[in-house]
């Protein structure tokens, strides 16, 4: 535990010293903040559909609504906050992220290792599965999926792992390959351990650096993905205002001087990937053993 400590420490301290990922943190911190004290927060419930006032549809920031307080970035087509739609939206892309990531994180780290561990016919047929899958666009995939499944966050987070899973799987079975050959693995299969216990206790530990590597750009990946479903109608309901249905409901009047609709959720996208990514640049810079020299 004192050797785990001490890589945290030194993992800390030397991601101190970059500010720009450090600036990026704050704000992906901030917004999961912002997002877990939405209701908190808000001052309307995009959800509550009888809180909507068709009066209040495409107001400019600064209208004072029906409601009594003041629309700071305006209001969509139906009447909705814009703020408080986007504070709602940034949860669900942030709860989709995750939890798609979480999942396919989970799935493909298993299965990678097991196939490095196992080699012979069983790695051959689950890497050219692999492959193939990887030859297709991740949006293609996703869109298939979700078309065929429908709407809902269930049948959004299966497609959004049915789409991402099999890029941990050949990051996983590349790390564990190279760490099946070493001599902790060949002392710990001269002693009656199962395959199970070799791969979960010492094979995919030692192969985590590279997976948070690729989670942290899969979880910005899962949330561009969502919000590019939801824009193209085959993610949440209508119901439910991701950013990316924000978005796509405020298409429409982007030529008609109405861009406040459109721009404000999409921005907030942006700055939330953008956080991220830069917060994984510099995770990876410190993980590769050749870069951190």
């Amino acid at each position: 535990m004192s050797l785990l400590n001490s890589r945290s420490l030194q993992f800390w301290s030397e991601f101190k010293r970059h500010p720009v990922p450090m600036v990026a943190a704050f704000i992906v911190l901030l917004i999961i903040l912002l997002a877990v004290f939405a209701p908190l927060i808000a001052p309307q419930d995009p959800y509550d559909l009888s809180s909507l006032v068709l009066r209040d549809g495409r107001r400019a920031p600064g209208y004072i609504g029906q409601g009594g307080y003041t629309h700071i970035l305006g209001t969509d087509g139906q009447g909705r906050d814009l703020f408080s739609a986007i504070l709602y939206g940034l949860r669900i892309s942030l709860e989709m992220g995750l939890l798609a990531g979480a999942i396919a994180f989970a799935i493909g780290a298993l299965v990678g290792s097991s196939a490095a561990y196992v080699g012979g016919r069983f790695e051959a047929f689950i890497m050219r599965v692999i492959d193939l899958q990887l030859s297709f666009p991740a949006i293609l995939l996703a869109f298939v999926v979700a078309a065929l499944l429908g709407q809902g966050k269930s049948q959004l987070i299966i497609a959004l792992v049915f789409s991402q899973y099999a890029y941990f799987v050949r990051t996983a079975h590349g790390a564990a390959s190279a760490e099946r050959h070493k001599d902790y693995v060949e002392a710990a299969l001269s002693v009656p351990m199962s395959g199970w216990f070799i791969v979960t206790r010492h094979i995919l530990p030692n192969a985590m650096p590279p997976l948070i590597v690729v989670a942290t750009v899969q979880v910005a990946s899962a949330i561009s993905l969502e919000a590019t479903l939801s824009f193209l109608g085959v993610g949440l309901p209508p119901t439910e205002p991701s950013l990316g249905m924000l978005i796509s409901n405020g298409f429409q009047y982007l030529l008609s001087g109405r861009y406040w609709i459109s721009i404000y959720p999409g921005v907030a996208l942006i700055i939330l990937i953008m956080a991220i990514n830069l917060v994984g640049d510099q995770i990876r810079d410190q993980l590769n053993p050749r870069l951190n020299k």
